[in-house]
């Protein structure tokens, strides 16, 4: 049910505010907006939602500062984040992403649309007991067993290679940066310095076979996961990007 799910608009347009929360509402969701940074964050904070919809271009505290501060604390880090902008130039993506949004849509958007990423989203952050396959695209990950597989072919990894991939598979579209990586794999006998995140991503692609480029180098930033295998001159040249190791 989507009636328990609480969603904060963080848009300063009103009336486009006021539509959205109108259709959320429609579709189920409890859904309220602000139309301030600042505000939201202090909202943010006093009531935790399940999902923020958040414009890039904000009074008081931009967009992607507010995204910055809601993925570094620990009690709002896991909320996922669709961002909503009309700057839809891909440096404007790429920057809205890195700072933590899990989605993008650009204005002007279909509400259709909005409540389709919006449903994605949500699911991705489902009890853990209620989840045993992460899928994107042609690439599968059985949490239960621990096998991964593309097309329905079994791909061996190490358990490193495997805690990688699942946190790819578990933001797709988001950049995360090498030490977000290294937080998320971390474990007892695993040993992982920034350097050799780089490494095992480079294993990991060789590995995915065709569908290796999915996983992109953003440079000076980290890694992010596409949801579908690019064309062959895009993946020719994310391969040729990724044959040595990325820079600070």
């Amino acid at each position: 049910m989507t009636s328990s799910r609480r969603i904060l608009v963080v848009e300063d347009e009103r009336d486009l505010a006021e539509i959205t929360v109108y259709n959320l509402k429609k579709a189920g969701y409890s859904a309220s907006a602000v139309h301030d940074g600042s505000v939201a964050l202090a909202t943010i904070l006093a009531e935790v939602p399940d999902l923020i919809i958040l414009d890039l271009m904000l009074p008081g505290v931009p967009g992607a500062e507010v995204a910055r501060q809601v993925r570094t604390n620990p009690k709002t880090n896991r909320i996922p984040i669709l961002m909503l902008t009309a700057r839809g130039e891909e440096i404007d993506q790429v920057a809205g992403l890195a700072a933590g949004a899990d989605d993008y849509v650009t204005k002007p958007f279909s509400m259709k649309v909005v409540l389709a990423r919006v449903g994605a989203l949500l699911r991705r952050t489902l009890p853990p007991e209620q989840v045993s396959t992460l899928r994107v695209g042609p690439i599968a990950v059985d949490l239960d067993s621990h096998r991964c597989t593309v097309d329905d072919a079994e791909v061996p990894l190490t358990l490193t290679e495997y805690k990688l991939l699942v946190a790819l598979l578990g933001a797709p579209k988001r950049v995360l940066s090498r030490n977000d990586l290294i937080n998320r794999v971390m474990g007892p006998g695993v040993i992982v310095t920034a350097r050799t995140v780089d490494v095992h991503i480079a294993a990991i692609r060789k590995k995915l076979g065709l569908a290796g480029p999915m996983v992109r180098t953003i440079r000076g930033v980290g890694y992010q996961l596409n949801t579908e295998i690019p064309p062959a001159d895009e993946a020719h040249n994310e391969l040729a990007l990724n044959s040595e190791p990325m820079d600070d």
